[in-house]
């Protein structure tokens, strides 16, 4: 059975640099974030595998591959803040904080919310705040932001995000209907979003908060 330092790195080098994953500063934060402390203790052994994993609460966490892709698409640069939308399991905000000065990750479910505070201090990234409550509404006390990562589908661009994205900024967010997404990357320039389409995926859907 490979060690977990060992499948990390075969994660690595099989799926992101063999699928085009090319940023070295996003593939040095992949080989540095141990994606097994934020899988179930009874997922670990698949938590370097080329697949989501459940981690409660109807969430999972997402496909290697697919955070690679976004945080790529993002371009950060090491003085920027970065407001995340659906914490999930912290995974994507470890990285985050890793590529970023500053990460704002909202998450709507309590309890995955608290575990995700608990691994991150753990790990000792100091850099990062997650926040209980609707992602769809942003985090308009920490705006405007230099670029949002959207980890849950929107039916459509959520012009509320929009609004808190620093001009020029960037945005990842996979937008469809619920069995099927494409992610989409949006820049905004001069006030307005320039939009461009990639990858074909399937997301967990961003949802309000009662009330």
């Amino acid at each position: 059975m490979l060690d977990l330092t060992t499948a990390r790195q075969l994660m690595v080098d099989s799926q992101l640099r063999a699928r085009g994953i090319s940023d070295p500063r996003v593939l040095d934060a992949m080989l540095r974030v141990p994606r097994h402390e934020f899988v179930p203790h009874h997922y670990r052994a698949q938590a370097y595998e080329d697949h989501p994993l459940p981690i409660g609460d109807g969430q999972t966490i997402s496909q290697p591959y697919i955070v690679a892709l976004m945080l790529e698409s993002l371009q950060l640069a090491p003085d920027e803040v970065v407001l995340e939308i659906g914490t999930g399991s912290g995974y994507a905000t470890a990285l985050l904080a890793e590529l970023a000065a500053q990460v704002f990750s909202i998450e709507r479910h309590d309890a995955l919310a608290a575990s995700a505070r608990n691994v991150l201090a753990a790990l000792g990234y100091a850099n990062v705040q997650v926040f209980t409550g609707d992602g769809t509404l942003g985090l308009r006390a920490g705006a405007p932001f230099d670029a949002i990562l959207v980890s849950a589908a929107a039916p459509d661009l959520p012009p509320t995000l929009l609004a808190q994205l620093r001009d020029p900024g960037r945005m990842i967010i996979p937008v469809g209907p619920p069995d099927s997404q494409q992610l989409q990357f949006i820049r905004m320039v001069n006030g307005q979003p320039l939009i461009s389409l990639r990858e074909l995926v399937r997301f967990v859907p961003l949802v309000p908060n009662p009330g």
